[in-house]
């Protein structure tokens, strides 16, 4: 019997570190526990040595200052005046340091979410060995990565606000105490960042990469798997039955059971369809060579 490389062998453990981590995410990350933050600051981390290996540390710093400065001015005007996401607050993070009224969290998580989000769009509309060869990829490439950040949000948002309480909407909303004004400003704030980005990288990056086609593909299967298990964790109270009633800032009262399914429903018709499309988008880049 051969003993694997070196390489295979790191390989090897890091999938193995990711169905783990995976595990725990799908499990636990529902519910706003201290377990559930160390999780989401693990994510971030993964998120943040991804984005090393895929994009190099002067583009990852860059895109990460580009998140940034765009979340925290647009949360925090969101926050002050009610535009663009509509009238609301946050709950969650309110011991940690702020960056204005923003808890210091709220930026990196859009980073690692937006990251994952990036690569799903990369995955969706570019083979492995393309980068920003034209105009029109720099413009789509951004608006898909958009509507992939907000589905997360679309399935997110409900069950944190209006069960956990994570931040509170103060006028309530249609889609069970959230507002369309929410997901209209995320799609306007994910779409800004990764603009800018998709611009920065277009000055820089018009080179082939320098990694294997084979170890792209890798890469982008593990941001797929990490996206997805994001949503993948709303299936767990779902499963658990969950009931009673929980109000949100209008008053409007709630059945969580009906959330919860609800919840699920816009799940498996956003998150699971476009990882799904991805998943096959490499699966077919993979046959074809």
């Amino acid at each position: 019997m051969s003993i694997p490389d070196g390489s295979r062998v790191i390989e090897i453990v890091a999938w193995a570190a990711l169905i783990i981590f995976t595990v725990f995410v799908i499990g636990f990350a529902w519910n706003p526990t201290p377990f559930a933050q160390f999780l989401a600051a693990c994510g971030i981390a993964i998120a943040s040595a991804h984005a090393v290996l895929v994009l190099g540390w002067k583009d990852t710093a860059g895109f990460v200052l580009i998140v940034l400065v765009v979340t925290f001015s647009l949360e925090n005007i969101g926050v002050a005046t009610g535009v663009p996401f509509g009238s609301y607050h946050f709950e969650v993070g309110a011991t940690l340091p702020h960056i204005g009224l923003i808890p210091i969290v709220v930026g990196p998580l859009w980073f690692g979410m937006g990251y994952f989000s990036w690569i799903v769009a990369e995955t969706l509309l570019l083979e492995p060995d393309v980068q920003f060869r034209t105009k029109f990829q720099i413009v789509s490439l951004p608006l898909v990565a958009a509507f992939v950040m907000a589905q997360w949000d679309a399935v997110m948002d409900p069950p944190e606000a209006t069960i956990s309480k994570a931040w509170v909407w103060h006028d309530g909303g249609a889609h069970f105490g959230v507002p369309l004004s929410n997901y209209l400003g995320w799609l306007l704030t994910s779409w800004l960042f990764f603009q800018v980005f998709a611009i920065y990288l277009g000055r820089r990056r018009r080179h082939a990469p320098t990694r294997s086609i084979g170890d792209i593909r890798k890469l982008r299967l593990a941001a797929i798997v990490l996206y997805l298990s994001s949503g993948l964790t709303y299936l767990t109270p779902w499963i658990a039955r969950q009931s009673g009633e929980t109000t949100d800032a209008a008053g409007h009262i709630w059945q969580i059971g009906d959330l919860r399914e609800a919840t699920v429903v816009m799940m498996l018709f956003t998150m699971v369809f476009t990882s799904m499309l991805a998943m096959l988008r490499l699966a077919g880049d993979r046959s074809r060579r």
